[in-house]
C-alpha cells in the first residue's frame, strides 16, 4: 500500500490549525515595556514560573506563560505586584531584561 493512499492523510488538508503565536498581550518586542522578571513558585516540580512585565505607562502586570499569557495580576507599582507574587510564594528569578538592552 502507498503510504499517500492511507486514509488519514486523506483528512490532513481538512484539518483545523492552531494560531501558534504568543499572546499579543505578551509581545515582549513592542516598545512599550521598560523590564520584565521571571519568578518562580519553587515549591512545585517543576517550578510554576510568571512573568512580571514593567510597562511604560507606570502599569506592572503579571502574565501566566501556562495560560497562554493572560494577565493575572495588574498593580500601579513595582512594590504591589512584587507584594502579590511574595504572597503566593513566588520568588524572583535573579536577573532583569530590559527593553534598552534588546
Amino acid at each position: 500500500m502507498a503510504i499517500n493512499s492511507l486514509p488519514i492523510l486523506e483528512n490532513i488538508g481538512s484539518m483545523q490549525k492552531t494560531p501558534s503565536m504568543l499572546s499579543p498581550a505578551a509581545n515582549l518586542t513592542d516598545d512599550n515595556w521598560n523590564f520584565a522578571e521571571v519568578w518562580i513558585d519553587t515549591l512545585l516540580s517543576p517550578p510554576y514560573i510568571l512573568l512580571l512585565l514593567a510597562e511604560s505607562s507606570g502599569n506592572y502586570r503579571v502574565y501566566d506563560p501556562s495560560e497562554s499569557y493572560q494577565v493575572v495580576f495588574t498593580g500601579a507599582s513595582y512594590e504591589e505586584a512584587e507584594n502579590w507574587l511574595l504572597e503566593d510564594e513566588f520568588e524572583p528569578v535573579e536577573g532583569r531584561l530590559s527593553a534598552v538592552e534588546i
